[in-house]
């Protein structure tokens, strides 16, 4: 009897340091969480302030570099970023079918890739369509589910046919389910091309002595309000700047947790079209890593010596 006894007696002194011990880590909790959302929320660096602030602003054009160094035939060519203006919605363009449709018909519930291209084009822009493609074959998010895509011909001679005939080749080596309903190709008049270039910064001039366009390249990811929000230059975009670029257009509502860390960690540089590492924020990242690490050995300390004092 006095063995059962005592048997109880230490499952009951073991339940109550177990309680002990729950009660002990909530208020540890209450202590820890404050230094943690302050770790987390702590303002910026002064340097790294600075340089936020000298950042070009949202919507103001940027410097395309010393003209008198350009040949006169590049003279005037290039894309200024018109970051968070919006695209006309009303402008109107013919699909792959001839049929006449609007911008807006295409934006309203997703993030889009706008891609400027020629359809006729002998090099730059074919070039350009297969680095978006393989972009895209390399980010997850897949064309026509989580967003689309509007690849809109500057050349007002380039008709329906030649778009139908594009957008054959590259869904076709895309190869997602899908994708002939999120990928449109587009042709236009001249006043439509005209102002949805303008808007969007993009400047070009038609050579009639090569009878070819000459021009910069480069895509603009827009939020499903049309409205700008991500230069991405060259013929070879990075899936990982793609990616944050489309989860920042669709304020978060596509992505991962990670995609959450990660643009925490990165900031979209608009001179560069790129998203570069903030060093401050690593290192806040580190230092809640740390507090955390600090507080679980703590706990894990406090658990398994409470039992040895109990006994």
């Amino acid at each position: 009897m006095n063995i059962l006894a005592n048997v109880k007696g230490w499952k009951r002194r073991r339940r109550e340091v177990q309680s002990q011990g729950r009660g002990f880590a909530w208020r540890w909790w209450m202590v820890l969480l404050p230094g943690v959302l302050a770790v987390a929320q702590a303002p910026l660096p002064v340097a790294e302030a600075r340089q936020a602030s000298a950042a070009p602003q949202a919507g103001a054009p940027v410097p395309a570099g010393n003209s008198k160094a350009l040949p006169p035939l590049l003279q005037g060519i290039g894309i200024d970023q018109r970051l968070n203006e919006q695209v006309p919605l009303n402008l109107q363009f013919r699909d792959e079918t001839g049929k006449t449709v609007r911008l807006g018909d295409y934006i309203g519930k997703k993030p889009v890739i706008l891609s400027l291209v020629y359809f006729d084009c002998p090099m730059l822009c074919t070039m350009a369509e297969n680095g978006l493609l393989h972009s895209l074959q390399e980010v997850k998010f897949s064309v026509g589910r989580e967003f689309d895509v509007l690849t809109v011909s500057f050349d007002p001679h380039d008709t329906p046919e030649l778009a139908a005939a594009k957008k054959a080749v590259y869904v076709g080596l895309y190869g997602r389910k899908g994708a002939e309903r999120g990928w449109h190709f587009l042709t236009g008049d001249e006043a439509s091309i005209e102002q949805l270039t303008r808007a969007v910064g993009f400047r070009y001039r038609y050579d009639a002595q090569a009878k070819q366009f000459v021009h910069a390249t480069g895509i603009m990811v827009l939020t499903a309000q049309g409205r700008i929000a991500r230069y991405f230059y060259g013929i070879y975009y990075p899936s990982r700047d793609l990616r944050l670029g489309l989860v920042e257009a669709s304020a978060n509502k596509i992505g991962s947790p990670v995609d959450e860390v990660l643009l925490f960690c990165c900031r979209y540089d608009p001179a560069t079209g790129k998203y570069g590492v903030i060093i401050s924020r690593i290192i806040q990242i580190s230092g809640l890593m740390t507090v955390l690490s600090i507080g679980g050995l703590i706990l894990a300390l406090s658990r398994s010596r409470q039992p040895a004092e109990g006994l």
